[in-house]
């Protein structure tokens, strides 16, 4: 299996860290823009779309600033693989971006960053920033 490469992208976005962190680290938030349902048992999350389901760990939370999920394997251990997100605000201009950390195969990199950019583009709609 090839090594994935660890790549970041940031986003501008229109909300306040406070509402922006609740859609990206509440299940219900998740939802309405990551996945087609999100559960959570602790500090465990499964990520459902349609008939693929995966699981991660929530490894960092901290509010109004960033998660960070672990993937998790099939036997519900850590895999070296994560993604996170982080909300960024600037302190003179008050102006809030998020930015996603995540993890490719080489050759498929511009295609997560694309599945990226429109996922965020859900996100920006369900807050009404788009």
């Amino acid at each position: 299996m090839a090594m994935k490469e660890k790549y970041e992208l940031e986003f501008p976005i229109n909300s306040s860290p406070q509402l922006l962190f609740q859609y990206i680290s509440d299940p219900s938030g998740l939802s309405e823009w990551f996945a087609d349902n999100v559960n959570s048992r602790g500090e465990y999350y499964t990520f459902i779309w349609g008939d693929s389901e995966e699981k991660a760990r929530v490894v960092t939370r901290k509010t109004d600033e960033r998660v960070k999920y672990r993937w998790l394997d099939e036997d519900d251990k850590d895999t070296e693989y994560y993604f996170e997100l982080r909300i960024n605000r600037d302190e003179l201009t008050k102006d809030v971006t998020i930015i996603v950390t995540d993890f490719a195969e080489p050759d498929e990199i511009n295609e997560s960053k694309q599945l990226w950019e429109n996922q965020i583009m859900d996100l920006k709609q369900v807050l009404g920033s788009a």
